[in-house]
């Protein structure tokens, strides 16, 4: 037993470098010029174990930006993270905006620079199009459970329905708004989370927001 431990913590250290590895080719490099070869180069393994671990080169793409946004090899998703329950169960609208405004922020940090790999080349790439349509689907669902939530803490503005506030929150958390804030207009990822959950605030409901520092 101790033995097959071994095993499965060192596969297990091994695909987490190639997954760390084949991130830096695609966002310094591109999802199409890098290859399965030059993955295998950057994490020190041979081609075959990056088949074996983790398949053809669209499974690792899925598999770095799963890792990305989980920030962790672990198979819970986003609606079962401890961050998550405690902002839904929260009773107050605008401690639970907040929460989801310093999740986001923590997710995008590390996986921005990848989703822009994958919406840049979605347009030409049947595969990535697909990749690309899924993670909108995924936030999507897990932003109209965080709509749902709000709307019963305090009234949404001006009769907003729950899947427009939903929709509002995925553009405002979205990689877009961030990856453009952040990455090309220079702002912190502090102004950054203060300006986003002041508009979240705005948008949805009829609260005021809270006081600056």
């Amino acid at each position: 037993m101790v033995k097959e431990d071994g095993r499965k913590a060192r596969a297990r250290a091994t695909r987490t470098r190639i997954v760390r590895a084949a991130t830096e080719l695609f966002v310094s490099d591109g999802y199409a010029v890098t290859s399965i070869a030059a993955v295998a180069a950057r994490a020190g393994v041979g081609e075959q174990t990056v088949y074996y671990s983790l398949g053809n080169k669209r499974a690792l793409l899925t598999a770095a930006l799963d890792q990305a946004i989980a920030g962790d090899d672990e198979p819970v998703p986003t609606l079962e993270r401890s961050w998550t329950t405690d902002a839904l169960a929260d009773p107050d609208p605008i401690a639970q905006l907040r929460a989801q405004v310093e999740g986001a922020a923590e997710i995008l940090q590390r996986a921005a620079p990848l989703l822009e790999v994958v919406r840049g080349a979605a347009a030409t790439d049947t595969e990535l199009a697909g990749i690309w349509t899924t993670n909108i689907e995924q936030r999507a669902t897990v932003q109209h459970t965080f709509a749902a939530a709000l709307a019963a803490k305090t009234p949404l503005r001006d009769g907003l329905t729950v899947a427009e506030a939903a929709d509002i929150m995925l553009a405002l958390l979205g990689p877009e708004n961030y990856t453009l804030l952040v990455g090309a207009r220079g702002w912190s990822p502090r102004r950054w989370r203060e300006w986003t959950l002041a508009a979240l605030i705005r948008e949805l409901t009829e609260l005021a927001p809270p006081a600056g520092p």
